[in-house]
């Protein structure tokens, strides 16, 4: 297994380069050590994300809340646009983008695949903070995508609609 931030001087240059430099002791160095400790990077005002966060923490995660920062956050650590969403988190090394089911979190995490991270692209209606009853029980079809190094993408796992 290589996740994203292997050692503490890695996670020390990303804090120095201006990612989270308002932080005193970075999430992300703690996640290392304790894989259910997810810190998030979001916009103040997004209610999605705030969902996500619940979703999250009703499935046995710690969440830190960062309510700035997320499209630095992604761009340091070489995300690439096409897999963007409205937030961006890190767990256990790895880089969660945008509204991953935690059930994906916990398998990424078990099985530790090579690779930046896990991201859903854009906001699929259905899926975890996109599914409340303003989307009147909407559910699209989405996939999570395990984002490679290289910047390329292999489905992870599929979510399926059947309505």
């Amino acid at each position: 297994m290589q996740p994203l931030l292997t050692n503490r001087r890695q996670a020390l240059r990303v804090l120095t380069a201006g990612v989270a430099g308002s932080l005193a002791l970075p999430g992300w160095v703690l996640a290392k050590s304790d894989p259910l400790v997810v810190e998030v990077w979001k916009d103040p005002n997004c209610g999605c994300c705030h969902d996500w966060i619940l979703h999250m923490e009703q499935h046995g995660f710690k969440v830190k809340v960062h309510d700035t920062g997320n499209n630095a956050v992604r761009a340091r650590l070489g995300l690439p646009a096409k897999y963007g969403s409205c937030h961006t988190a890190l767990v256990g090394g790895y880089l969660v983008e945008g509204h991953v089911p935690a059930a994906d979190v916990k398998r990424l995490l078990r099985e530790k695949p090579q690779g930046l991270g896990v991201a859903v692209p854009g906001m699929p209606i259905g899926s975890p903070g996109m599914d409340g009853p303003a989307y009147g029980g909407r559910r699209d079809s989405y996939d999570t995508l395990l984002v490679l190094r290289d910047g390329s993408s292999r489905v992870f796992q599929s979510h399926r609609s059947f309505s």
